[in-house]
């Protein structure tokens, strides 16, 4: 084993992955320096290059066709509405829900359409059957737990396995009774293509929006038990937190780092309730520098407007994909990242649906993070991980999965920081906006 206190120390350099990644050739040249080292001749460090590479098996696309035989009845008065959840269980054990079938309608014996994940073979899955329910409370039918290596030797040898559900009445937390019902990997197929890291080293930027929630529920901003109160102790607010958790990690992907800022249901001084209006103060433009810009306009906001309501997100989510869809008709590549902060649940339900379906065809996603105590069980309607199919007053589906919702306390109950739950879905939505379109990464 190499002792490092018998080494020569010639030097140190810190960077960010993201440093790395996001030049074309994965390069990235650093100074060496010294932080408490005395060496005799400190200017003599030299340079460190570092070079990543994705491996093989990252590039790998699963694609697979499920089915299911003999599913229990849930309904009273009618057969189960299946569908699959599949998550990537975590280090911790925690699983992170990474795709999710369509619905199938009172079918008991259901194969859902193919779904396409990145992931390597070693890769523990748990794969989810439940029974919609239109209240967002769907019904576990059972689960199994697989490899990727193991689901694709179910393929090639076509047996099926039997779903479990964990023990009601035992007294060990990890008993389970097993389930006649069995899934079925009915196509599995791999294939080669560019991943999401490949299209971040080609120089497809991510470009963060935020916007914030003035409504009066948030509370007097100038009393300490507000959401939106300044400690001048420097102690950073619920939505400022969300915003540096989230904008720390995407502000190394946007080289300007010009990122719009909205508020909305507030009153400007002199003016009627807005349900988008620029943080910055700025008629025309709402960008602002980096996530200090940010954190500086929106304490200026809170000077300048009056707390109001109610709470509506169409506007701003109209605002969003109008400035998502100017991108496509450059030659740039640009994927959007809608930061959205609320304290309470959105009043335009429908006009919401509408809005988020419009944007599931330009380069989007939307994150939508609840903080304080409110109940913000009818806002899991909107992330279909959570609730059902979105539909428009058209009868328009999106066409892929664009938004997450979770509150703040929730995420940060499971273990799983509020930036992994969060993100972990968005390179899944960012390949299917590119592979759906057959846009190719730069080269």
């Amino acid at each position: 084993m190499l002792k490092l206190e018998e080494q020569q120390f010639l030097g140190e350099a810190i960077c960010n992955l993201s440093d790395v990644i996001t030049k074309q050739n994965r390069l990235f040249t650093l100074k060496l320096g010294v932080s408490e080292h005395n060496l005799p001749n400190p200017s003599k460090f030299g340079e460190l290059t570092v070079q990543a590479e994705e491996s093989a098996g990252s590039k790998a696309l699963m694609e697979m066709v499920f089915h299911c035989s003999d599913l229990e009845i849930k309904d009273l008065l009618s057969k189960s509405d299946p569908f699959l959840l599949i998550s990537r269980m975590s280090e911790n054990g925690t699983p992170v829900p990474i795709c999710k079938t369509e619905v199938r309608k009172n079918d008991l014996n259901p194969k859902w359409k193919p779904v396409i994940m990145n992931l390597q073979q070693e890769n523990p899955l748990m794969i989810e059957c439940f029974n919609f329910s239109s209240n967002g409370k769907h019904d576990l039918v059972g689960k199994i737990v697989k490899s990727v290596a193991e689901l694709e030797n179910m393929y090639h040898s076509g047996n099926g396995e039997n779903f479990f559900v964990p023990a009601s009445n035992a007294h060990d937390c990890h008993s389970k009774e097993v389930l006649k019902s069995q899934v079925y990997v009915e196509k599995y197929l791999e294939n080669s293509r560019h991943t999401f890291i490949d299209y971040i080293s080609a120089g497809c930027q991510l470009n963060l929006m935020v916007a914030i929630d003035y409504t009066a529920s948030n509370g007097n901003p100038r009393l300490p038990d507000s959401l939106h109160y300044i400690d001048p102790s420097g102690r950073p607010n619920a939505y400022q937190r969300v915003i540096l958790e989230i904008g720390d990690i995407l502000q190394y992907y946007d080289p300007a780092k010009r990122i719009p800022s909205w508020g909305y249901g507030a009153r400007p001084i002199d003016g009627p309730v807005s349900h988008c209006f620029n943080l910055n103060g700025s008629t025309y433009q709402p960008e602002v520098e980096g996530i200090q810009g940010i954190m500086s306009a929106y304490i200026s906001a809170l000077r300048n407007v009056s707390l109001a309501g109610p709470t509506l997100f169409g506007p701003l989510l109209s605002t969003a994909t109008a400035i998502a869809s100017q991108s496509l008709t450059s030659n740039q590549q640009k994927y959007f990242i809608l930061l959205i902060v609320t304290d309470g649940v959105v009043t335009d339900f429908q006009e919401t649906i509408d809005a988020i379906i419009k944007a599931s065809d330009f380069p989007l996603s939307i994150i939508v993070v609840g903080v304080g105590g409110a109940d913000f069980k009818e806002m899991e309607f909107l992330d279909p991980n959570k609730g059902g199919r979105l539909e428009s007053s058209t009868g328009r589906v999106a066409s892929r999965d664009v938004i997450q919702f979770a509150p703040m306390k929730d995420v940060h109950g499971t273990g799983i920081s509020i930036v992994q739950s969060l993100l972990a879905e968005v390179p899944g939505q960012f390949m299917t906006y590119m592979r759906t379109r057959e846009i190719q990464a730069i080269s």
